[in-house]
C-alpha cells in the first residue's frame, strides 16, 4: 500500500493539457502514486487521451480535443486519482544492466577519486550496490532518470561538458546516475559504459524499461563487455 502523500494541484496547461504536480522532490512513494495515476487515467479514457507525460514530481494529460470546461476536467480527474491511489502501481521489472568500469570507459573515474577522496574500487562499489528505481524517461529517447544513489557519490557536474559522449556511457551528475542511450552531448561524470542498447526505433516498444521499473548495475570485466558487445552485433547482422 502507499504511505500518505500530498494531495496534488492541477492545472491548465495550454487548451489541450492538464499540469498535475506533487511535492517538488525526487521522492518514491510520489512516483509510484503517479504511475498509478497514468495508468488508470488511461484505462479510463485512453481514446480521448494523446499522451501522459511523466515527471519526478508531476503527470501531464495531453488530451487530442481542446478541453472544454476545466473544472469539470479536474473533478473527472481528482475521482480517477482516488481510486488509484489505493492500488498498486502496475508490475514492476527489475533489469541487471552489466557495466565495465574499466579506465578506458570511466573517463572521469580518477577526477572522482580525487575528489571525493574515495578509492575507484569504492566508488565501483557503492555504484553497483543500489537498487535504482526509474522515475521517468526523457533529456534523451531512452534516457533513464534513476533514485537512489549513494549520496557518498555525489558530486558537480563538469563546469566545461564534454561535446560528444559515447552511447551506453555510465555517468554521475549531482545526486543522480544515468545511461546515455545514444551519443550527445553531455556535462554528467563518466565512469563506465554498458554494451545493453536502451533506445531502439525500430521496436514496438523503442525503450524496454519503463517508469516504476528498477535497475542494478553489475560489474563486468574488459573482456565481457567486448564478448557481450560482439554478441549484440552479431545479433543485430
Amino acid at each position: 500500500m502507499f504511505i500518505l502523500v500530498n494531495q496534488p494541484t492541477y492545472k491548465a496547461f495550454g487548451n489541450r493539457a492538464v499540469l498535475i504536480e506533487w511535492l517538488p522532490k525526487i521522492d518514491l512513494e510520489i512516483s509510484k502514486r503517479i504511475s498509478a495515476f497514468k495508468e488508470a487515467i488511461l484505462l479510463s479514457n485512453s481514446q480521448a487521451i494523446q499522451d501522459c507525460i511523466v515527471g519526478y514530481n508531476s503527470l501531464t494529460v495531453i488530451y487530442y480535443s481542446e478541453i472544454r470546461g476545466f473544472e469539470s476536467t479536474k473533478q473527472s480527474l481528482e475521482l480517477i486519482y482516488s481510486k488509484s491511489a489505493s492500488k498498486e502501481s502496475q508490475s514492476s521489472s527489475l533489469w541487471k544492466i552489466p557495466v565495465c568500469y574499466d579506465s578506458c570507459f570511466g573517463l572521469d573515474l580518477e577526477a572522482i577519486s580525487k575528489t571525493l577522496d574515495l578509492p575507484v574500487s569504492e566508488i565501483i562499489l557503492l555504484h553497483s550496490k543500489p537498487t535504482y528505481n526509474i522515475h521517468f524517461i526523457g533529456f534523451l529517447p531512452g534516457f533513464l532518470y534513476l533514485g537512489g544513489m549513494d549520496s557518498k557519490l555525489e558530486i558537480k557536474r563538469k563546469t566545461t561538458p564534454r561535446l560528444n559522449v559515447a552511447r551506453g556511457s555510465v555517468a554521475i551528475g549531482g545526486s543522480q546516475t544515468g545511461i546515455y542511450p545514444s551519443s550527445s552531448s553531455g556535462g554528467w561524470n563518466i565512469i563506465g559504459k554498458t554494451p545493453i542498447s536502451f533506445f531502439n526505433i525500430a521496436k514496438e516498444d523503442p525503450c524496454f524499461a519503463r517508469p516504476g521499473d528498477q535497475v542494478q548495475f553489475v560489474p563486468i570485466s574488459l573482456d565481457e563487455f567486448k564478448l557481450l558487445e560482439t554478441q549484440k552485433n552479431d545479433n543485430n547482422d
